[in-house]
């Protein structure tokens, strides 16, 4: 799991303009979810080229908050990234960021059909959680997936988001909640990419700018 703790410098700035150091002191249970992205084989396992190692050591931290949202009266949201055939042309700039060989292997894996899509097997989904394809990296931009009919559903308005990778997917689905008015909040050990560096940088600028960011056990203290 990666190591990390906020700068304080950074907490002194967020006090300093706010008031306190946690946008999110309380949460209001029954519009609170827990959003889960992207914890799929193809970014959890070998031998798929974007596996990755510290995916695998939030599993438990994600259960937690998992199990912890449903008995508050929260939701659990399941995000899953799909790769469609027809995202080759709209999304060609992608595509063009991988050499030819790993790109193929990347809309292969990311079929519904495909074991690379299916979630992790080990995460607790359970009966009554939501679930949510998307096509980009932030699960909110327009076209992507349908992510706010489901909250709009669920008069949902605040977002504790967890999943793989800290600095895309998951960075780039809270920033766009925030700008789309919803409370968000990433859990700092219920995230994990590639580096401590990365996690960190992704981390602190949130915290600084965007939402808050706590760990497992803060978030679930305020659940009860």
């Amino acid at each position: 799991m990666h190591r990390f703790e906020m700068p304080q410098e950074y907490v002194k700035r967020v006090v300093a303009r706010q008031g306190r150091a946690h946008a999110c002191e309380r949460f209001d249970a029954p519009k609170t979810a827990l959003v889960v992205v992207d914890m799929q084989n193809y970014f959890m396992v070998e031998p798929y080229q974007s596996a990755c190692a510290q995916a695998l050591e939030i599993v438990p931290n994600i259960n937690r908050l998992a199990d912890a949202m449903r008995k508050a009266g929260g939701k659990v949201i399941w995000v899953q990234n799909l790769a469609p055939w027809e995202s080759e042309r709209s999304w060609s700039v992608c595509r063009a960021m991988y050499l030819p060989e790993k790109a193929k292997a990347r809309w292969e894996a990311m079929q519904r059909d495909n074991h690379g899509f299916e979630l992790y097997p080990k995460l607790d989904v359970r009966e009554g959680d939501e679930h949510v394809v998307k096509r980009r990296y932030s699960a909110f931009i327009q076209g992507s997936s349908n992510i706010e009919n489901v909250l709009r559903d669920n008069r949902i308005d605040t977002l504790v988001i967890t999943g793989v990778a800290t600095n895309v997917c998951c960075e780039s689905t809270a920033r766009d909640a925030m700008m789309l008015n919803y409370r968000a909040l990433l859990v700092s050990d219920g995230c994990a990419t590639a580096s401590d560096g990365e996690h960190a940088a992704t981390m602190g600028n949130f915290y600084l700018y965007f939402g808050d960011v706590q760990t497992t056990d803060e978030v679930i203290a305020r659940l009860k």
